[in-house]
């Protein structure tokens, strides 16, 4: 499914396909039910247009980059879609729970999450890979709203669309200031708990092998849109507080030198860095192969990356932390990076330690 709305944009980008759903484009509304699937091409064009006038937009776009929503910042409708980044929001106050609340998980069985291990395992082995990320649903047992989780959830990014997904990531896809790009990877946690848990983090030989790993990859996804990459901070140490407690992760700052006029090319420099390293692995066009064969499911917009333009810069982040609704069901999609180093209970472990609200 695609949430897209396009329109004649004075002749530059011609209106593209059929007409939505009988739906007047021109007021914005979100054709949530639409069968219109616009090409990659067809998406780094209107971005480029709108980069071009310098008409600031929204724009979600799946892991697999095949579905994809794009519009007008002022033309977003918060009853479809709600956002918050760090305070840039069409929404405004907080809808508090004030009742007690379920929030049950059927997690994968074991038995079923080691063969998928195992096939990673195998190809490290064989050397196609050396960072892989695996992850898998879980069923909720939940009598929370998308809006609800949205509304109370602490993080510094905040999606959540009408009876589709709520996310609430605290990961970066990329931030564009001042004409130099960043980004800040996200890879190695640990319960704060722990006895000497910092230590413990920085001293583990898979989270570290990890690490470096996806900030070697995303340095050279930098590297193919800007100039001057450099990693300007590496493996700092941050808590991020869960409703089952604290976490420690770690994360690294790189950044690099755009060209002045990046603005007309936005379309295709964010699909350029699509889909995101930090949530798929290295090297990346055959990791996302292995993944493919392994998941046996769709992650769909999970692991896709969101964000705005605000006519001069932009902020955006990876869809993790993420919760979709299914039919009467509700998911959350959790997983985390392998290495040769990696142990699979513990890797089965952490992708259960990920399904959290941080309330």
């Amino acid at each position: 499914m695609c949430y897209m709305i396009l329109y004649g944009c004075n002749g530059v980008i011609a209106q593209l396909g059929e007409r939505l759903d009988g739906i007047q484009k021109a007021r914005g509304s979100i054709p949530l039910n639409s069968t219109f699937q616009p090409t990659t091409a067809d998406m780094r064009s209107l971005l480029n247009y709108y980069g071009q006038q310098k008409t600031p937009f929204f724009f979600i776009i799946s892991y697999d980059t095949k579905s994809s929503f794009v519009l007008p910042l002022r033309m977003v409708n918060p009853d479809e879609i709600k956002y918050d980044f760090s305070g840039i929001t069409n929404t405004k106050g907080k809808q508090k729970i004030k009742r007690d609340f379920s929030f049950d998980k059927k997690f994968i069985e074991y038995a079923k999450y080691k063969p998928m291990f195992d096939k990673i395992n195998c190809e490290f082995k064989n050397g196609n890979t050396f960072l892989c990320n695996l992850t898998q649903p879980t069923e909720l047992e939940t009598d929370l709203t998308l809006d609800e989780i949205y509304y109370n959830a602490k993080s510094k990014y905040k999606i959540s669309v009408k009876d589709k997904f709520t996310c609430f990531s605290p990961e970066t896809f990329i931030k564009i200031r001042n004409n130099r790009i960043y980004t800040y990877p996200m890879k190695g946690t640990i319960n704060a708990s722990l006895p000497d848990a910092k230590r413990k983090l920085l001293n583990d030989q898979k989270e570290f092998a990890e690490h470096i790993t996806v900030v070697d990859l995303l340095r050279n996804d930098i590297g193919i849109v800007a100039a001057n990459v450099k990693v300007d901070r590496f493996r700092y140490v941050s808590k991020v507080k869960t409703d089952k407690g604290t976490v420690l992760q770690t994360s690294s700052i790189i950044s690099g030198d755009l060209d002045c006029g990046w603005q007309k090319n936005i379309g295709d420099l964010i699909y350029t860095m699509l889909p995101a390293g930090s949530v798929t692995g290295a090297p990346k066009t055959k990791t996302v192969e292995i993944i493919n064969s392994v998941e046996q499911y769709e992650r769909g917009f999970y692991t896709g990356v969101a964000g705005y333009f605000d006519g001069e810069n932009v902020d955006s982040c990876v869809l993790i932390r993420f919760i979709e609704k299914i039919a009467d069901k509700m998911y959350y999609k959790s997983g985390g990076g392998l290495t040769i180093y990696s142990d699979c209970r513990s890797e089965y472990e952490e992708l259960k330690e990920k399904v959290y609200v941080p309330f």
